[in-house]
């Protein structure tokens, strides 16, 4: 059992689904020669060959259209993006051909391609390059969307994105790739990660804190504090967006009776809103506080390293948001 960085994990699981299964193939903007933007794929284009590690045009739009292209002829395409901000220029192949063409073709087409997309703020990236769109991905039925915040789950749920037979909207959190805190157990055997599975990364009773990918880290580091002050966060970790695993955010509700919701995208019509809504509807007779959400603010990302870090979630708002309900 090695410890490896989620940038490592994620390599890991590429390569292993790679000599699994030869239609699985890699292409994206510099993913071959020269190793991937953030050195994911190095070395890949040596063992694997051109064929299989294909460097391709500055064109998003090309990218995801010659993937679900490929993906409906028989083969299991992962497309990197560069970034998620530059998914918005292959919208239309994502939305409307890769998520659609199973239900329009009355499943007589898969469609099992992955996009890789490192995303969210935090890396002094500037505004057109820091965006976390993931709420957007996960609003259109078909597309699976996924954004693990562990390097265990990271390679567990990348296998099992390779593996399914849909669309899959794989989001890795930038400033998580590399960073020392984020260093984890991951088994050398071989794991996969069911896709639609939320998980409960810390035990509590006295509130419930909801959240994803880079919010996960800063969840647990309030819940650390919190407990020093004797309260006890439940931390949930939902893993992924499409589809939504509710279950255990309701069964610690429904102990807790009091929430808050963790996200670094922008809080208007993100996913707190739709987990506010959520919990009203499904577990109403429970609620003792309101619901709480802590979010990136709904300002374009500031390219100042201390403006960006005051525009994010930290630990101490959700400290803030957990004592305002209690």
């Amino acid at each position: 059992m090695a410890r490896l960085t989620l940038r490592e994990a994620i390599t890991e699981a590429l390569r292993e689904e790679m000599r699994r299964d030869e239609n699985v193939f890699i292409m994206g903007e510099e993913v071959g020669a020269w190793g991937g933007t953030y050195a994911v794929t190095k070395g890949f284009l040596e063992e694997f060959g051109e064929r299989r590690v294909r460097d391709t045009p500055i064109s998003e739009m090309a990218i995801a259209g010659a993937a679900t292209a490929a993906a409906m002829a028989g083969t299991r395409p992962v497309a990197e993006f560069m970034t998620i901000n530059f998914a918005f220029v292959a919208f239309d192949a994502i939305v409307n051909h890769a998520a659609k063409v199973s239900y329009m073709f009355n499943g007589q087409f898969d469609c099992p391609v992955v996009f890789r997309a490192p995303g969210g703020g935090g890396k002094q990236l500037g505004a057109t390059h820091s965006h976390t769109p993931d709420v957007i991905f996960a609003h259109f039925p078909g597309l699976k969307v996924v954004c693990p915040a562990t390097p265990y789950d990271a390679k567990g749920l990348l296998k099992s994105a390779i593996r399914d037979n849909s669309p899959v909207m794989f989001i890795e959190p930038v400033a998580l790739y590399t960073s020392p805190k984020v260093r984890d157990e991951v088994p050398d055997e071989e794991f996969t990660v069911p896709i639609g599975v939320s998980d409960v990364k810390r035990e509590g009773s006295d509130v419930t804190i909801i959240t994803y990918g880079e919010g996960l880290h800063v969840s647990l580091d309030a819940a650390k504090s919190l407990a020093e002050e004797g309260i006890e966060a439940e931390v949930v970790d939902l893993r992924t967006l499409q589809p939504l695993d509710m279950g255990p955010v309701i069964d610690s509700f429904r102990k807790t009776f009091k929430a808050v919701v963790v996200e670094f995208g922008h809080q208007t019509y993100g996913i707190g809103a739709e987990i506010a809504a959520r919990l009203q509807e499904e577990a109403f007779d429970y609620i003792d506080a309101p619901i709480k959400r802590v979010a990136q603010y709904d300002v374009p990302a500031p390219y100042s390293g201390e403006l960006e870090r005051a525009a994010l979630p930290n630990a101490d708002r959700v400290i803030a948001a957990v004592k305002e309900i209690l």
